[in-house]
């Protein structure tokens, strides 16, 4: 393995305006929402803005990161690619397969699961593990139609789609992740891949922001690195200091990030910040890194 990795305990807080940070096939498109009203954002959507930005090779996050980190191209493919061939990755080792793709070393897969002959060879968990992206408020969804120049009926003068813009007015997003140190020894993750994840998530909707999701971005990414592998303090707790609060103490959906109290989130974590002395690194915003 190459570095040790340690435990580690985020959060990423993430702003939508008048954006679509996640639609739901269920719901023609529309938003995920849950019962309560507050928005979610999945996993796998996350994930796969991730990989992207790694598949992209010829695109500036990954020759700049590669370059930083000094990277070998062939040991960083992206496995859950359309790009990828199965009967490629059915002639690969179990070794092979996680020297070359960096999201099985990361995420895990269940690719192989069936198809691969070897006994246990598939990797089932990853050592990173992001969970699912709530709206700490309900979230209000804007409906619209919409009109194109070229319509895609020859016989049209002009195509028209009925409520197919659909977004959040607004909504403040909590995605909590961890860093399983202990999944490493069977994925072969070495710190430089982690590294690597940490540096990409700024970039995770800056660089990939499409019709739909103008204005999806992360306000803060926080990241606490324990002192060992098996972690050394308790997640929820540093969980509930990096969540901010409302600051009019209102519980229906916010009109943007001054509802919530930022003085009161930063008093938050300098108080986390004295608990987790000798403990764990303090608490660090990987978006300084922009």
């Amino acid at each position: 393995m190459n570095g040790f990795i340690n435990r580690g305990t985020g959060l990423l807080l993430i702003d939508v305006t008048n954006s679509n940070p996640n639609g739901d096939p269920d719901r023609e498109s529309d938003p995920r929402t849950r019962q309560d009203g507050r928005g979610e954002i999945s996993p796998v959507s996350f994930k796969r803005k991730l990989r992207d930005l790694v598949a992209a090779k010829d695109g500036p996050v990954w020759k700049e990161l590669s370059r930083e980190l000094d990277l070998p191209e062939a040991a960083f493919d992206i496995l859950e690619s359309k790009a990828t061939k199965r009967a490629d990755v059915r002639a690969l080792s179990s070794r092979e397969l996680l020297d070359r793709y960096w999201d099985v070393r990361v995420f895990g897969t269940t690719f192989l699961e069936e198809e691969n002959g070897e006994k246990g060879s598939f990797i089932s968990s990853g050592v990173v593990q992001f969970g699912l992206g709530v709206s700490l408020d309900p979230v209000r969804i804007e409906r619209m139609t919409t009109t194109k120049v070229l319509p895609v009926e020859e016989d049209k003068t002009k195509g028209m789609a009925p409520l197919s813009f659909r977004v959040v007015s607004y909504g403040l997003y909590a995605m909590p992740f961890f860093i399983n140190a202990t999944a490493a020894c069977k994925t072969n993750c070495t710190s430089k891949d982690i590294e690597l994840l940490l540096r990409l998530i700024p970039h995770a909707y800056k660089e990939t922001a499409s019709y739909v999701r103008p204005q999806v971005d992360i306000r803060y990414a926080f990241y606490v690195e324990h002192d060992r592998a098996r972690g050394t303090y308790n997640d929820f707790r540093i969980l509930e200091a990096l969540t901010p609060v409302r600051a009019d103490g209102a519980a229906g959906p916010a009109a943007s990030w001054r509802d919530y109290d930022e003085k009161a989130l930063q008093r938050s974590i300098a108080q986390l910040n004295k608990s987790l002395a000798g403990k764990t690194a303090p608490v660090r915003d990987l978006m300084e890194a922009l």
